[in-house]
This record gives C-alpha cells, sequence and structure tokens, in this order.
C-alpha cells in the first residue's frame, strides 16, 4: 500500500533523552495508533515530522516530498494538539474567520457544520469553554481545511467517554476516504482498539515495533503461571514478564502455540494496554 507519511530513522538528542532511528510510514486509509509510556518519545517524533523541531538525523516525508517543499502540504495536514491552539479570548465564530484567511481549502458551510455536530457555542469566548469542548474545537477546525492527512496528539484526552466515542466515529469517517490517513498518539488504549489499524510502539525513544491491530489482539497472548511452567517456557518465545506476588505473567507472540504447549497455564488474550504495560514494567530475557 502507499504511504502518505513516511519517517525514516528520525533521530533527536537532547540532555537525558535520544529518539534514535525511529522508522515508520502511515499507509493510505488507515488510522496509525502511536503509544509509549509518557516520556518515551512520541511527542517527539510528532514534533519532528511537524518540522517544529530540528531533527538531528532522519528523513521525514508526506506523499513522497518533504514538508517545507511545499505550501500545499501544509493545506493537507491536519494538526490537533493536547491543547488549544488558539487565543482564547477569540470566539469559535472568529477562529473561523482567521482560519478562512489562512487556509485557501476552507469549507465555512463544513465548519459550521462541525460545530453544530460538536455542539460549539459560535459566540462564546473560548476561555469560558471546557477543556473537552475546547478540544472539539480544534478537532473541527482541523478538519474543516479538508486535510488528507490528520496528526493527532492526545486530542480524545479531553472527551468524556461518550464525546470520544462519537470523535472516533468523525475519525473512521475521515479514512472512508481512500486517500486520507490518520498518526494518532494516545495514551487511551482502548480508542486505538476501537480505531486504528497499526500500532507503532515507541519505549525510551526506540522502535519497539510497528505491526497490524489485528496481528496484536488476534496472536498475542499472556501466560499465567506458577515458577514451575516458567521455568519449562521457551525462553526465545518470551518478548517480556513480570512476576506478580502467586505467578508469572509472560509475553507472548503466539498465544495459540502457548495453549498447545503449556497445558496447565491460563494463556490470555492481550490487550494493547496489556502488552504496554509488560513491555514497560516487566522485565526482558538477556
Amino acid at each position: 500500500m502507499d504511504a502518505i507519511l513516511q519517517v525514516e530513522n528520525l533521530t533527536k538528542q537532547y540532555a537525558g533523552f535520544r529518539l534514535d532511528h525511529v522508522s515508520f510510514s502511515v499507509p493510505k486509509g488507515t488510522i496509525m495508533g502511536l503509544i509509549g509510556e509518557n516520556g518515551a518519545g512520541k511527542s517527539t517524533t510528532i514534533s519532528a515530522i511537524l518540522d517544529l523541531i530540528h531533527k538531528d538525523d532522519g528523513k521525514v516525508t508526506f506523499w513522497g516530498k518533504e514538508l517545507s517543499s511545499s505550501k500545499q502540504l501544509k493545506e493537507d495536514i491536519g494538526v490537533v494538539f493536547d491543547g488549544i491552539n488558539f487565543y482564547e479570548t477569540l470566539t469559535p465564530a472568529k477562529v473561523g474567520k482567521i482560519s478562512s484567511a489562512a487556509y485557501k481549502q476552507w469549507d465555512e458551510c463544513l465548519y459550521q457544520n462541525y460545530l453544530k455536530r460538536f455542539q460549539l457555542p459560535a459566540d462564546k469566548k473560548i476561555k469560558t469553554l471546557s477543556k473537552g469542548m475546547k478540544m472539539k474545537l480544534c478537532i473541527a477546525a482541523a478538519l474543516s481545511h479538508k486535510p488528507k492527512m490528520l496528526i493527532l496528539d492526545e486530542a480524545t484526552s479531553g472527551l468524556d467517554p461518550v464525546m470520544r466515542d462519537d470523535i472516533l466515529d468523525v475519525f473512521l469517517e475521515f479514512v472512508q476516504a481512500e486517500d486520507h490517513s490518520i498518526l494518532m498518539s494516545s495514551h487511551i488504549t482502548t480508542d486505538l482498539e476501537k480505531v486504528a489499524d497499526y500500532i507503532t510502539f515507541i519505549h525510551q525513544g526506540k522502535l519497539l515495533f510497528c505491526k497490524t491491530k489485528d496481528e496484536l489482539r488476534y496472536h498475542y497472548g499472556i501466560i499465567r503461571c506458577k515458577a514451575a511452567t516458567f521455568n519449562q517456557i521457551d525462553k526465545t518465545e518470551v518478548l517480556a514478564y513480570r512476576k506478580d506476588d502467586y505467578q508469572w505473567n509472560v509475553l507472548v507472540a503466539d498465544k495459540e502455540k502457548a495453549r498447545r504447549n503449556y497445558k496447565n497455564a491460563i494463556v490470555d488474550d492481550a490487550t494493547i494496554d496489556d502488552i504496554l504495560l509488560l513491555y514497560v514494567k516487566g522485565e526482558k530475557l538477556k
């Protein structure tokens, strides 16, 4: 599949932190979930992708072109951060006027429809809106200049579960157009389980994996067992493990094989949250 976004060997060094040669791509018509613990490098990755910080190494292209090479690329990319992007003395109506001057592709009718759909008051100052309403405003503005790629950094974090579900439906609608894609950083892994096609996992600045969500959901598993069974497990199959008070929890990439081989153990399905927690808090076999 053709990729809208291609990230190759992205590297950024800070004091005490290094984003280390991260590579992945976002195919057309898909949603890529970007996960990792706080401080893993998700926001640094997104900032570097958008040329908001200087890259020490690596290359980022949209539709095969670097972001700085074309003004049109900035029209075709919608961005939402975890925080308001507008002066809080403005109203949603004024945001629309300013955005119509900033974007050639701005669709005021579409914007008004999103304001109504999200139940946003057009004439109230942004500073009077709740965090969730501010986030909905940013999403409405990002969608209304008709981008083909959305980049979202914790864009659903301020929303209640009902509104998050509504917004996720909007994102799914967006990628129904096969030339549209989304890169979506989120610590709410249940959101990604609903909408993502792929999961990219960054841990301590390094890329751990980039896999389809279905592979993680349908193949990964957690062996829950006593010490005797843990000692029998083929250590080449262990991705990460953690010992609780009474049992061992072992992450494996082939749960059906584990069920066949270790009949004395319970082998549970693994959620994205389970996988993240075991990688981050568990141990690796040396």
